[in-house]
């Protein structure tokens, strides 16, 4: 049945007179003592929220019904697509249940498969995990990183691959870096930043430098490679092209998608210089790799929803640049140049179409993909004769095929074996026309029965609309949990992704963001308007920027929705450009510390637009106590300003998790717990069936 019980009583929180002037309005920030996260008083109101929230969900009777059927779900066996170096292939595996993935290594495609990293065995709670890995071209060494508890921090090591040791090379201070051997694996080129003076979960991370690491030497003697100090901002990504020639240098710019590159001929010399390439930051540059002194790229150059040009680094002036593939009707989300083909994957209408060119941008077919789902994968050499990919969707967590490069084949190589049935279900897709009439696609999953019929039913509906991320059909065990039991899930591309190209993208953006919040409000009055749920039944959600989205929409209309569930959410739009990787969000959000940006922040803040008095929608907001990509204090904040607020009987719960980031490399015993407890929440107070 739907919630009924009475008001909570929360653990309140201090207030304090504070007030800062945005250029001439006065803005107070009562909480803003909990910006400091190592505080004992934020300790014990940590711990006085959690001694609400825990006991709650502990009661809710649909809670261990959905935990044990979440780890039922769960428990399947997860392998990626394949990949190698040399002889030598790779493969992440999960037996089901493994709070991390292992890394296998064989020396044949279809041959015995040896353990070479477990990250299980790094702690006891699963905390540490695998985030990189970069083998040496011969397949004989190994970098990968670690990250601790959810943090973005990582730290580089190497392994002999054969022997399944590691080497004395330790590299730290390390954060949004790939590692990119040379040739002769002598050493690998990776990015860093200087050691934090203050708190390194909270401190904001500027002059990211790329250094080349000799295997042996000690950290402290790494060779810097290229720095930007006249602009702080500018992060540098490092590649290595398959046949050794070039080092190329991705630079950008926080999530800005527009960025420059520079490149460095290897065969010169460690003292050749770093050319720069492309510097007026007019679009987005991914290069693919190249064909002797010639540079593949995808880009948004004149072309909002891309395509790929040839730069000749002999002749780089822009009249001599050559179209190899032009822009069409659908998107051009990312490119790879392998065995000898350009592997071009678009997106029509949200989900995944993949085209084959030849190297000198001529159509040679489609690849024919199982339905509606998100294609990924494609990777390989220059001169491999096949290559690997992975097709999800709704109800398919990951099917691997093999693919015929001559012969434009696919074959399975690995699908999962599942306790449901995927042709129980069915996906469509919608479109809904936003405020201003902007078409607004949205896909529909649920059991047939349920599609079928049209009635109003508890409906969860995600959301995120932001930094040119589309959202494609993708698996989740608690969808496949709350469909199964008659829910209905529904998945919305809001403007502000990446479904329809940079123009979609900058539509809700800085003062534009507000279109992202009408689209997703008009989605749900849609859903309701339909007949196919009603307010009383509506959850929405989202994480991170979704954070925000779930947020803006609650605080616009608390009367539409009967559960919101805000996680680890950008909720203090005056602010978050103060802390750790933040400021790089100042592309899509604008910033307070401007005044022509800060009128349309400070209008959609969710902290700041939380009014008393209110009847606010039943919340349980999630967070993390080592998430230093979108600080917990945002969540801190917002959790007591709404309990303050909240006027009707609805819970307003904040659930903190310990030793977790942002959400990469949780363990799945962590993931699990969080799901369960969520969807019984939205279960519980929807009346979903259990």
């Amino acid at each position: 049945m739907p919630h009924t019980e009475g008001p909570l009583s929360y653990p309140g929180a201090r207030t304090v007179d504070h007030v800062d002037d945005y250029h001439g309005t006065k803005v107070t920030d009562p909480y803003r003592w909990l910006e400091d996260l190592d505080a004992p008083e934020t300790a014990e109101w940590v711990k006085a929220q959690n001694a609400v929230t825990m006991p709650f969900l502990e009661r809710l009777g649909e809670r261990e019904q959905l935990r044990a059927r979440i780890t039922e779900l769960w428990d399947f066996e997860k392998v990626s697509a394949p990949f190698h170096r040399g002889d030598r292939w790779f493969v992440f595996r999960n037996d089901g249940l493994q709070n991390q993935s292992v890394l296998y290594t064989m020396n044949a495609i279809d041959g015995p498969q040896r353990v070479l990293l477990d990250p299980n065995a790094w702690s006891e709670e699963g905390t540490i995990a695998l985030s990189g890995l970069t083998p040496s071209e011969d397949g004989a060494l190994l970098a990968y990183a670690i990250s601790r508890a959810g943090s973005d921090w990582q730290e580089w090591k190497v392994l002999d691959v054969d022997s399944g040791t590691d080497l004395d090379d330790h590299l730290i201070w390390s954060k949004f870096s790939g590692a990119a051997w040379l040739p002769d694996a002598s050493g690998f080129f990776y990015s860093r930043y200087d050691e934090p003076q203050g708190d390194a979960l909270e401190e904001a991370n500027y002059f990211q430098k790329l250094f080349f690491h000799r295997l042996g030497a000690p950290q402290a003697d790494d060779v810097l490679v290229y720095e930007r100090p006249e602009d702080k901002e500018l992060g540098l990504g490092a590649d290595v092209t398959d046949d050794g020639r070039f080092l190329t240098i991705a630079v950008w710019r926080g999530t800005h998608p527009k960025n420059g590159f520079a490149y460095k001929r290897l065969a010169d010399g460690p003292d050749a210089p770093v050319v720069v390439l492309l510097d007026d930051f007019d679009a987005s540059y991914t290069c693919l790799g190249n064909d002797g002194d010639v540079l593949f790229f995808r880009t948004d150059l004149d072309a909002p929803r891309g395509r790929v040009i040839a730069i000749d680094v002999n002749a780089p002036a822009r009249d001599a640049w050559v179209e190899l593939i032009p822009e069409s009707d659908a998107t051009l989300e990312w490119v790879r140049f392998t065995g000898g083909k350009l592997f071009a994957a678009y997106l029509v209408d949200a989900h995944s179409a993949v085209r084959v060119h030849a190297k000198d941008g001529a159509f040679e077919r489609d690849i024919e993909l199982p339905g509606l789902g998100t294609a990924v994968g494609f990777g390989g050499r220059y001169d491999d004769t096949d290559t690997y990919y992975a097709f999800t969707s709704f109800t398919d967590p990951g099917t691997v095929y093999r693919y015929d490069i001559a012969a434009g084949t696919s074959s399975i190589w690995h699908r999962p074996e599942l306790s449901f049935d995927p042709d129980d279900y069915e996906t469509m897709q919608v479109f809904v026309p936003s405020k201003d009439g902007t078409r607004i696609p949205v896909f529909l999953t649920a059991r047939k029965d349920v599609l079928a019929s049209g009635a109003p039913v508890p409906t969860h509906l995600y959301g995120y609309g932001g930094f040119q991320i589309p959202m494609t059909p993708a698996f989740s065990v608690g969808s496949i949990a709350w469909m199964e039991r008659g829910g209905l899930y529904a998945q919305a591309s809001l403007r502000g992704g990446g479904e329809y190209g940079e123009e979609w993208h900058l539509a809700g953006t800085k003062e534009r963001k507000q279109n992202v919040f009408d689209d997703c409000i008009a989605v749900a009055e849609w859903l309701v308007s339909e007949g196919r749920t009603t307010p009383s039944q509506l959850v929405l959600a989202g994480g991170s920027n979704g954070g925000l989205l779930v947020g803006a929409c609650m605080t616009q209309r608390p009367d539409l929705f009967a559960v919101c569930l805000p996680s680890r959410g950008v909720l203090d739009m005056l602010r978050f450009h103060k802390f750790t990787i933040g400021w790089a969000w100042v592309s899509d959000y604008g910033s307070a510390d401007d005044p022509a940006e800060f009128d349309a922040l400070y209008a959609y803040s969710p902290l700041h637009n939380l009014r008393d008095g209110t009847s606010y929608p039943a919340t349980l907001i999630t967070t993390a106590d080592h998430d230093d990509r979108v600080v917990p204090s945002h969540s801190f904040k917002f959790a007591s300003a709404l309990q303050a607020a909240q006027a009707g009987d609805a819970p307003v719960l904040i659930r903190i998790e310990v030793d977790a980031g942002h959400g990469a490399g949780t363990p799945t015993t962590k993931a699990i717990e969080e799901v369960a407890d969520v969807r019984a929440f939205a279960a519980h107070i929807t009346g979903l069936p259990v």
